[in-house]
């Protein structure tokens, strides 16, 4: 009797030992950190996980054919325009006025920065991510080299709104790489993309995270 009630308790403990050392499911993949931003940016680096290298847009400051319908923000702002917390200077030397007259091609890397909703505020995630990019930036691999720090937007809203708010935030991410690490403002062009240069192709009006981001993009000497 005492051998039957044991092959009924350890039966189950068979059955579920499977389970238990069945392999965990993989954990999506983070932003890259310093040492592979480094490579990603660098004129003769290897291109790691979150570097792209691809033509740029030729006119980040033109406006889209198209206009579409006001509405929120991606995350449910209101219509008016956005309101960054610290604005930043129209004639700020970060700022570009205008944007290459061609297309060029050039080490790149794309940044999945998250600000507070409707607005330029860094959320702490952001400068996790930011604090990477700083110590990229002000190593002695990309110390001689200037960049251009693109703001992109999803879909969601009008393209003026988004393209004021893609402008708010290049701007915040350069302030904060100039305050905590000391990237001068002269190697720094922030640049409002908007809604230009969609990662994945969307219509208007479609949420997509992986067209939030902040793209930094190697100028050269």
């Amino acid at each position: 009797m005492r051998a039957a009630i044991v092959c009924l308790i350890t039966a189950p403990l068979l059955l579920a030992a499977p389970l238990l050392l069945a392999p965990l499911p993989a954990v999506a993949q983070s932003n890259p950190s310093s040492d592979q931003i480094i490579q990603s940016l660098k004129p003769s680096g290897n291109l790691l996980s979150g570097g792209t290298r691809g033509i740029r847009m030729a006119n980040p400051n033109a406006t889209e054919a198209t206009p579409q319908s006001s509405s929120s923000d991606s995350s449910g702002s209101s219509q008016s325009a956005p309101q960054a917390s610290t604005p930043r200077p129209a004639a700020s030397s970060r700022t570009a006025s205008t944007a290459p007259a061609t297309a060029t091609e050039a080490p790149s890397v794309s940044l999945s920065v998250q600000f507070a909703t409707g607005s330029a505020d860094l959320t702490p995630q952001a400068r996790d991510t930011l604090d990477q990019l700083g110590k990229a930036l002000s190593s002695s691999d990309l110390a001689q080299y200037r960049f251009r720090i693109e703001g992109h937007t999803d879909t969601v809203g009008s393209a003026d709104y988004n393209k004021a708010l893609s402008q708010q935030r290049a701007d915040a991410v350069a302030a904060y790489l100039e305050s905590k690490f000391g990237v001068k403002s002269d190697r720094l062009q922030a640049v409002g993309m908007g809604e230009q240069g969609l990662v994945v192709p969307t219509p208007p009006n479609t949420p997509n995270d992986k067209n939030r981001r902040v793209a930094v993009v190697n100028l050269g000497a």
